[in-house]
């Protein structure tokens, strides 16, 4: 086994393994002044990956941890395993997916625990509320995090199906798309609560948008959609102006809602403006959003550190845009170095939180 080691800039307190996450997974063990990180197993419903999985659990087990941190998701694979052992000899601690995306970046970049605004972006992370999260803002240290403003809900209507049927996320969005007769479908499963879980998540935004721009309504795995429309945003000239968006506040969190986006996206559509520019200006409004909610949370919090992490944040052409607008408010930002920030970094974040926890 090839194994990662990275210098976190604390001494931990216990010996502690972070189990990981679905796919992208890694397993971490945390000990001194050290992470160690197993290889990624790409997704545990494969049984390949869950064997080479268990085996690095197994492996680690022998180092004597004395707590195991697993995610909140009841039905992940590695969560499920660690529930599977004989808990006696552990101590098990439950970590929201989104906190440990930030935690594992703020460890990765030395930081010594200070409150930082986290911006956790991906496809879908149980939250803390039972929902399903992705497009969050986080202000938090290593032991806590408070949800201080998120992406609208939607539903996703069919479940999981959303993600390899992109046409329903923009069903949702404007109800475009689709005959009466699905629609009506659709809305009746929406009504009963059947298999259509509510979901902020910033990467079911861009497979639907992507559904809209590129005239596709399936992908062949997550994101792919997702994937050719970066592809296609880097074909045109930067433009000065984004879409609109409405931020409005609901008790302590701001809502970001982008539904003036699609409005836009679908007369740019029909006045035949090249889907590259389109394509482009959704990018530069998403980076915008993520400068004016930041803004609006240094001002109420005080805090200047911002960190980006989350599998959305693959997405080169969008993390060069929120850099750059970010930089230019003076925000300190960090994003990974040598880990993605995909869910791989998962398992380092669990046993970072855990360790503060203890």
């Amino acid at each position: 086994m090839e194994i990662k080691k990275i210098k976190v800039p604390f001494k931990a307190k216990k010996t502690i393994l972070g189990a990981g996450s679905q796919a992208k997974n890694t397993v971490c063990l945390l000990r001194g002044g050290f992470a160690y990180l197993s290889p990624v197993h790409q997704d545990l419903s494969n049984p390949k990956d869950f064997f080479n999985f268990e085996k690095d659990v197994k492996y680690f087990l022998k180092k004597k941890p004395e707590i195991i941190a697993c995610d909140l998701h009841p039905d992940y694979q590695s969560t499920k395993y660690i529930k599977g052992l004989q808990l006696k000899a552990y101590s098990l601690k439950l970590i929201q997916h989104h906190h440990a995306h930030i935690a594992a970046c703020m460890a990765e970049n030395g930081s010594k625990g200070k409150k930082v605004i986290g911006v956790a972006f991906d496809g879908t992370g149980l939250g803390a509320d039972n929902k399903l999260w992705g497009g969050e803002f986080l202000i938090c240290d290593y032991k806590n995090f408070q949800r201080a403003a998120h992406l609208k809900e939607i539903p996703l209507l069919g479940g999981e199906r959303a993600i390899l049927e992109p046409w329903r996320l923009l069903a949702a969005w404007t109800g475009r798309g689709i005959d009466k007769k699905k629609w009506r479908v659709l809305k009746k499963m929406f009504s009963v609560n059947f298999n259509s879980p509510l979901s902020s998540s910033m990467g079911r935004l861009f497979d639907a948008v992507a559904s809209l721009i590129l005239g596709k309504t399936k992908a062949n795995f997550e994101a792919e959609l997702a994937i050719e429309l970066e592809r296609l945003a880097h074909c045109s000239l930067p433009m000065a102006q984004g879409y609109k968006f409405k931020i409005t506040k609901i008790k302590n969190e701001y809502i970001l809602d982008p539904s003036p986006m699609f409005r836009r996206i679908i007369a740019d559509l029909r006045t035949k403006m090249p889907k590259e520019k389109i394509a482009y200006r959704f990018h530069l409004s998403v980076a915008t959003m993520i400068r004016k909610t930041c803004t609006l949370l240094r001002k109420k919090s005080k805090i200047n550190q911002v960190v980006l992490s989350g599998g959305v944040f693959q997405n080169k052409l969008l993390l060069a845009l929120s850099l750059d607008l970010l930089g230019k408010d003076n925000f300190e930002v960090f994003t990974h170095k040598n880990l993605s920030c995909n869910d791989s970094g998962i398992s380092l974040g669990q046993a970072v939180i855990a360790n503060f926890r203890s």
